[in-house]
């Protein structure tokens, strides 16, 4: 078991019914968050174009391919906004991503503008006839999902109940200027945003990591580690996950020449050690962590 400097900590406790919904709303919005953004559009039985941001979103299954977002019933009023009608009446969706590049003519098109009036045109988007589906596709996002609406799951009556609205979807369009050599997206090129709470948001690619998957691999776990590292004042849990994150401690002749390389870490107490294992951390070099720790 790991032991760290507990800060003092004081929780506040909530039961949903007891607070106002625009309360819980805040909470939920700002604590489950960076979100992605479905910039969905949809057309009326009319043919009217519509054009609007969901945060509530992500994709679900991907055989068959499945996104998922809810336009939620205005808290203040209770009121339904059209990208929900419309998906009850012509069942049919383009989902376009997000990006830096496009943010500001998002967060616009989700001003609530008359029934009938062209969100394309007021946020400066370019509308694209799609193959497959009536509603129109965003020129200017770099991934467009076509889909057809499979169910409509409502969550209440009130205001702030989500509608879940299930996509599969049937055609995507991908601009190749974000691909790389294999044809996968790059992340970077793609420069995506997400959704935080009030009027903040994210800018994915200047906040990327990585993190090795476990799948890769099969760590030995922190129950394994020795009890010096794993009760370490210093190395705090996201350390110990990356130790963990090993199949087996390097050789002792590895452990040998490495300390042959760096005499001084013989000499240092356990604390400095493990600081000392700590900057190999930040680097991500797991292997010269060890070193030093089993030094």
């Amino acid at each position: 078991m790991a032991i760290f400097v507990e800060k003092s900590i004081q929780l506040l406790t909530i039961s949903p019914e007891k607070i106002p919904v625009a309360k819980l709303h805040n909470y939920l919005l700002s604590a489950v968050a960076p979100r992605p953004i479905a910039l969905a559009s949809t057309v009326d039985e009319l043919g009217n174009p519509n054009l609007s941001p969901f945060s509530f979103f992500n994709v679900f299954s991907a055989n068959p391919p499945i996104l998922i977002f809810s336009p939620a019933r205005r808290v203040r009023d209770n009121t339904i906004k059209h990208t929900l009608e419309n998906a009850k009446a012509i069942k049919e969706v383009v989902i376009n991503v997000v990006t830096h590049g496009i943010v500001h003519q998002t967060s616009l098109s989700s001003t609530e503008y008359k029934k009938g009036v062209n969100e394309f045109d007021k946020a400066g988007f370019t509308m694209v006839q799609s193959d497959l589906v009536k509603p129109f596709r965003v020129k200017e996002s770099p991934v467009q999902f076509e889909c057809k609406v499979l169910e409509i799951k409502e969550l209440g009556k009130e205001g702030g109940a989500g509608n879940l609205i299930i996509c599969e979807v049937v055609r995507l369009h991908l601009d190749e200027n974000v691909l790389d050599e294999n044809q996968n997206i790059d992340q970077i090129k793609l420069d995506l945003v997400a959704r935080a709470g009030g009027s903040l948001y994210s800018r994915a690619r200047e906040s990327f990591f990585e993190i090795p998957k476990p799948i890769q691999s099969r760590g030995m776990g922190v129950d394994k580690l020795p009890k010096s590292v794993q009760k370490s004042n210093i190395l705090t849990g996201n350390d110990l996950g990356m130790l963990a994150n090993i199949e087996s401690f390097p050789d002792q002749g590895d452990v040998d020449k490495f300390m042959q390389d760096n005499p001084g870490f013989l000499t240092q107490k356990l604390n400095e050690k493990h600081k000392f294992a700590q900057e190999f951390l930040k680097k991500n070099d797991v292997k010269s962590a060890w070193k030093v720790l089993l030094s």
